[in-house]
């Protein structure tokens, strides 16, 4: 027995590998979905009764065999209905690979110039979000990526102006009748205000953050637009991408990893 053991061992092929490989990556996104969430308790109770179903089987257990199987056969369409949010981001994730950030690298064509459009001054950005946050001016931002945010925008004002400093911080003054919701940044345009963005309820975050940071996580977690976020309680700066927090010491630092994440 243990010859036949070693024999289907050296059987072992490169497709073998790059199965094996291939199923540890398609763990990983899995986890990085549902990590932090109410759907990772889910998760795993999926992985309990689909155990419990195979050990059943093994031990010749049929009844218990058959209510295991049976909730297995329907537990596909269960899948979907609970795990819905978490099945889009994979498919947004899917969709917005390294290949369509490779029109990075046609940026320096010019004759693709006028359709790519100008990068976004993040300095500009950053210095906006500095003034607001020297006078404690909620703040909520979303650079959009690679997926159109064109289904957010319906939900506030479409502006499509110019990106500057005074009209970020005119736009986020306490008597603007703008400066509620989030505004949608797309290269150097503001594409909308007033939008109204998806709100993460399931993840547990710190108090100090507010309504405007849950929204920075629901809607960097549904698509891979950055955001970021000035506290008004606080004046505090905050960065999000894929749901995240993230830390940064100083907005240089800031400045460079938006600059980066935007490439």
């Amino acid at each position: 027995m243990p010859l036949d053991i070693f024999k289907d061992l050296l059987k072992f092929t490169v497709v073998d590998v790059i199965d094996v490989i291939l199923v540890a990556l398609l763990l990983y996104y899995v986890h990085k979905l549902v990590k932090g969430t109410v759907a990772i308790n889910i998760f795993i109770g999926i992985i309990i009764i689909y155990l419990a179903w195979r050990l059943t089987d093994f031990l010749n257990m049929e009844l218990l065999t058959g209510i295991f199987g049976g909730f297995m056969k329907v537990g596909i369409i269960a899948l979907i209905v609970v795990f819905q949010p978490e099945i889009r981001k994979f498919l947004l994730m899917v969709g917005s690979t390294n290949f369509s950030r490779r029109r990075n690298f046609l940026k320096h064509l010019n004759f693709l110039k006028a359709e790519t459009g100008d990068a976004t001054e993040v300095d500009t950005i950053i210095s906006a979000c500095n003034k607001l946050a020297s006078s404690k001016t909620g703040a909520l931002m979303v650079l959009e990526r690679n997926n159109n945010l064109d289904f957010l925008i319906t939900t506030g004002d479409d502006m499509n102006i110019k990106l500057t400093q005074p009209i970020l911080e005119s736009i986020f003054f306490k008597n603007s009748p703008l400066h509620d919701g989030a505004i949608i940044i797309k290269n150097n345009i503001i594409k909308a205000t007033r939008v109204i963005l998806p709100v993460n309820n399931e993840k547990n975050i710190p108090q100090r953050f507010g309504l405007r940071h849950r929204a920075a996580i629901g809607v960097t977690e549904k698509t891979d637009a950055l955001a970021l976020v000035v506290s008004e309680e606080t004046g505090h700066i905050s960065y999000f991408v894929d749901g995240e927090f993230v830390v940064f010491k100083d907005t240089d630092e800031l400045t460079k990893l938006i600059k980066k994440d935007l490439m």
